[in-house]
């Protein structure tokens, strides 16, 4: 059975964590380490300078490692220190909340846990999930309560299975991260589709709220540059958007305009 480290941005108090770990318990050994607190909307970001402490709880007879950095904190120090042995697939999520489009793919702490596995050499992929077209902040009220434990199992049960059916596809092998954005009431039989991110941007994220003071307030994300094929048709047809992520390389230029940038110098003999 695979080792599988499971992790999150939503930390340890999130209502996704013990039932994903649970669902991922029947394919393969889990270990936990998550954040202690929420740390959503962080992207990529490592704990440069300072300390970062960890500490063992165990939630519903389950052990979980939290720690006080990020989540790209926590793929690190599950990674490289706290697995014994090393972890052989890096999973993260289920986010509360979708990352489709590069807006939120970009901004996500759920996909840059899952990039910082593939830093360190392992297949990674994360799961996001959201209400679809319903209010988005009625339904992350439901979501985080007691009532939604049930929706909870469900969804976790169908994230195992999708996650089973991308490692023996290989899929893996032909991306760096796989990102899984899925309706919360998704099913094993629920449509899926293998998309392409969609080009999105988002505008002022700021709002006063006194002299010299702001607050992040609520994000308008813009149209995609095209819809077709992208994640975020998928969300929008309330289908499984399961999208091969490779990491960022440098485009193809043409000849005509590298010739207009590129200086050649002589080296003096």
């Amino acid at each position: 059975m695979p080792h599988l480290l499971l992790t999150n941005d939503d930390g340890v108090d999130s209502p996704a964590l013990l039932p994903f770990a649970d669902a991922l318990a029947t394919i393969g050994d889990v270990t936990a380490v998550v954040p202690d607190r929420e740390r959503s909307w962080i992207g990529k970001a490592i704990s440069r300078t300072g300390e970062v402490a960890t500490s063992t709880v165990r939630r519903d007879g389950r052990v979980v490692t939290t720690c006080t950095g990020y989540p790209a904190d926590a793929t690190q120090l599950g990674v490289h220190v706290v697995c014994d042995p090393a972890p052989d697939v890096v999973v993260s999520g289920i986010n509360i909340g979708l990352n489709h489009g590069t807006a939120f793919m970009l901004s996500s702490g759920t996909i840059g846990a899952a990039i910082e596995g593939w830093i360190s050499g392992l297949p990674a992929i994360a799961f996001s999930a959201g209400p679809g077209g319903r209010d988005y902040q009625r339904w992350r009220r439901h979501a985080w309560s007691d009532a939604a434990r049930r929706e909870w199992t469900a969804l976790a049960a169908t994230c195992a299975t999708i996650l089973a059916d991308v490692a023996d596809s290989g899929l893996f092998e032909a991306a760096d991260v796989v990102s899984v954005n899925l309706p919360f009431d998704a099913t094993p039989d629920t449509p899926r589709r293998l998309t392409r991110i969609a080009r999105m941007r988002y505008g002022g994220l700021f709002r006063p709220i006194g002299a010299g003071r702001y607050r992040n307030g609520f994000v308008t994300v813009g149209e995609p540059d095209r819809l077709d094929g992208t994640d975020a048709e998928a969300v929008r047809d309330g289908a499984v958007s399961i999208t091969p992520i490779r990491m960022p390389e440098a485009v193809a230029v043409p000849e005509s305009l590298r010739s207009r940038i590129e200086r050649s110098t002589s080296v003096p003999t």
